[in-house]
């Protein structure tokens, strides 16, 4: 009986592995593994920073809070541009080792006066690494969209803009859009809308967090009203704290694709636990809605186990598992032709995955 149990965890295991994903909601700075992270601490030995620090290890938890601390900390271990190239190559290869074909990073733009790491060396940097990527054959295409942390106010939103806009126009399709991230209870919507239009009316694609926390009915709506091209989280969407019918109407008539991700609204405890996650109740409605990692490195998950997760607690076939897969490639920001380059591909890989 055992043997029969362990070789349906094998078969499972290699179904999820050999599934070709696609991730759209990765934080750079939050992707990091821990082994990228034991060596970005070894540079840095005065810092006296450890594992616990920067990853959230199974079963435990932290406040929303304290995950933005973390991120305090991560950054104190990547102010050079030799770091962010490093980092960037090695996320990559993960993504790519956990079967992801297809990935859009996201990371703010930073400056570190004592390393000499300008905003703009910071994103040619994250664009090598993109590039060597490439040319090591590895079996992903990766995408970058520009950050703007909310805890930077509006100045740095309007610089944070440009910068993108620069970078969307010199670089053929590898910068595509704009991430409106960081701490949710920092700074006011209506302080970003006004680069968030710009950008949006420069050509960039739109992905916003928002409604991570309850309460916050009115700053969604004026987000919404941008018309995002793709909304993170939405936790609190469609909750009685703060949520309401008419966003969710909202979300649906303009058939607006959510990013979720199931282990980040755990273990940061905006989400009680995986059976009363919001995914179960966007996937009920066919709402377009893509499976993300969020920070796979803080969050210590990887996008093979996101999908079992929200395989095994919602009672999804193989079949839908794959479907739900295959149908994320419609909400990348890249072109057309990538879109149906992805989906050759998928369907190229479907007999040997569905096999398992």
């Amino acid at each position: 009986m055992v043997e029969v149990e362990e070789q349906h965890q094998s078969w499972k295991t290699d179904f999820y592995l050999e599934l070709p994903k696609v991730e759209l909601h990765a934080h750079l700075n939050g992707s990091i593994s821990s082994n990228t992270m034991k060596k970005l601490i070894a540079k840095k030995p005065d810092f006296k920073i450890h594992d616990e620090m920067t990853m959230i290890e199974k079963g435990k938890k932290r406040t929303l809070e304290e995950c933005f601390q973390m991120f305090q900390i991560i950054h104190q271990l990547t102010t050079s541009p030799e770091d962010i190239l490093m980092i960037t190559k090695d996320v990559i290869k993960e993504f790519a080792d956990d079967g992801v074909k297809y990935l859009e990073l996201r990371s703010t733009p930073r400056r570190e006066n004592a390393t000499g790491m300008t905003k703009k060396s910071y994103v040619e940097s994250i664009l090598e690494g993109i590039k060597q990527a490439k040319q090591e054959n590895l079996d992903i295409d990766v995408r970058y969209l520009i950050a703007i942390d909310r805890r930077g106010g509006p100045s740095v939103a309007k610089e944070t803009v440009k910068l993108a806009e620069e970078f969307f126009l010199s670089t053929e399709d590898v910068v595509l859009g704009l991430d409106l991230s960081g701490d949710p209870t920092i700074g006011q919507a209506e302080d970003f809308l006004e680069p968030l239009l710009e950008a949006k009316n420069a050509g960039l694609k739109l992905a916003l967090h928002l409604s991570e926390i309850p309460n916050q009915g009115k700053e969604t709506q004026m987000l919404l009203d941008l018309l995002p091209d793709r909304i993170g989280h939405g936790t609190f969407l469609n909750s009685s704290e703060g949520g309401s019918l008419d966003l969710v109407d909202f979300v649906r008539q303009h058939r607006i694709p959510l990013e979720l991700c199931l282990t980040s609204n755990i273990k940061s405890q905006t989400v009680p636990s995986y059976d009363q996650h919001h995914f179960g109740f966007w996937y009920s409605i066919a709402h377009p809605s893509v499976i993300c990692t969020d920070d796979k490195g803080v969050f210590a998950t990887y996008l093979s186990q996101e999908y079992r997760l929200a395989a095994e607690t919602f009672n999804l076939t193989q079949s839908q598992v794959w479907d739900l897969s295959y149908e994320s490639i419609n909400y990348i920001f890249a072109s057309d032709s990538t879109r149906s380059e992805l989906r050759k591909k998928w369907n190229h890989l479907k007999p040997k995955v569905l096999q398992f």
